[in-house]
């Protein structure tokens, strides 16, 4: 019965995407396109070569960090939403320490990258100690925590550290950029988001300590009966949890933008929550569908190109999958669908 339930958080998704790309087809060939043509050059644009491969890599990677930041949330109990703003805030962090620090190379790139994770880690603790100690909305609060922290980073790229006229920061020294991975166009950033996604699994199921979160995550109230210490767990979580967006947000400033403009970090906390969710809040899964998201968003400029159907297209695929997805993993959860459930594997048995 236990595969059995496993099974259906994997068919949903799954069942989704396929949905997902069907209705994309039937609108590419309302558009007057050929559906395959256009889902081959989407193919070919996302891995077709060696460069566009790097290039999908290199776009899923700040959407693994912040999708493991929110399914190691959920898993423990907390609604983190601000995974945009504790990147944001890593990345802040990381650019000072990289443009103004005297440190150069590896200690530098270490350093950016500690400090990164220890910037989002206390941002997501604000939202932590008003839930734990004052029985706040969380939701509201990382919601709120995220304007700030944009508002913040303009403050410094428009006057602290802005070079020149330009409403930009200094560029990260080439010594301090984080080196290529394999030579693709991809940075170690990549390596080391799949490592840590391999790590928060390892945790969650596989430690005494990541069972007793997830046993926090599933009922609170019992655990505080088995004498778990609720509050303190609660913490750690967005602690954690927010040191892992942060350390996303320093990773991607020193491989990728090398510095903070307007719109660093845009929109990837919302798309992390929602492609935790697609995930069934795995951390293994969630890799998978960062890259698989990276791969629409990277492979519908080469769709577009060569076939002339807008990379609109991809967007409401993309939100398709999330839409079913969502309704999917609902559906599934309700006590009628359980009891039917039960009824036909209990007369197939």
């Amino acid at each position: 019965m236990k595969n059995k339930g496993l099974g259906a958080l994997i068919i949903v998704p799954v069942l989704s995407i396929i949905i997902s790309f069907l209705i994309g087809c039937i609108i590419i060939a309302a558009l007057g396109a050929s559906p395959a043509d256009a889902m081959r050059y989407l193919w070919k644009g996302a891995f077709g070569n060696v460069r566009n491969l790097g290039t999908t890599f290199s776009r899923s990677t700040p959407l693994i960090f912040t999708t493991l930041c929110a399914c190691f949330a959920y898993r423990c109990g907390v609604f983190n939403l601000g995974g945009e703003g504790q990147f944001i805030i890593g990345s802040i962090l990381a650019c000072y320490i990289a443009t103004q620090a005297p440190l150069t190379g590896i200690p530098a790139i270490i350093l950016c990258a500690v400090a990164g994770a220890v910037g989002g880690g206390l941002w997501a603790a604000i939202a932590g100690l008003l839930k734990v100690y004052r029985g706040q909305n969380e939701m509201i609060i990382t919601i709120m925590l995220n304007y700030v922290a944009t508002l913040f980073m303009g403050v410094v790229y428009t006057n602290w550290l802005r070079e020149g006229s330009v409403p930009q920061t200094m560029a990260v020294p080439d010594e301090t950029q984080l080196p290529s991975f394999l030579g693709l166009r991809a940075t170690i950033a990549f390596p080391i988001a799949v490592l840590t996604g391999i790590i928060i699994f390892y945790f969650l199921f596989y430690t005494s300590s990541g069972f007793q979160l997830r046993a926090v995550g599933l009922n609170m109230t019992a655990a505080k009966v088995n004498g778990f210490n609720v509050k303190r767990y609660l913490l750690v979580s967005f602690i954690v949890s927010g040191a892992i967006a942060g350390l996303g947000g320093a990773l991607e400033l020193l491989g990728t933008q090398l510095r903070l403009i307007n719109g660093f970090g845009a929109g990837y906390g919302f798309d992390g929550v929602a492609m935790a969710l697609i995930a069934s809040l795995h951390p293994l899964a969630g890799i998978l569908v960062a890259i698989f998201f990276a791969a629409l968003r990277v492979g519908s400029t080469t769709m577009q190109t060569a076939t002339g159907v807008p990379t609109s297209v991809s967007d409401i695929i993309q939100a398709l999958v999330i839409v079913f997805t969502v309704a999917g993993m609902a559906l599934v959860r309700l006590p009628e669908f359980k009891s039917r459930f039960t009824r036909k594997v209990r007369k197939e048995a």
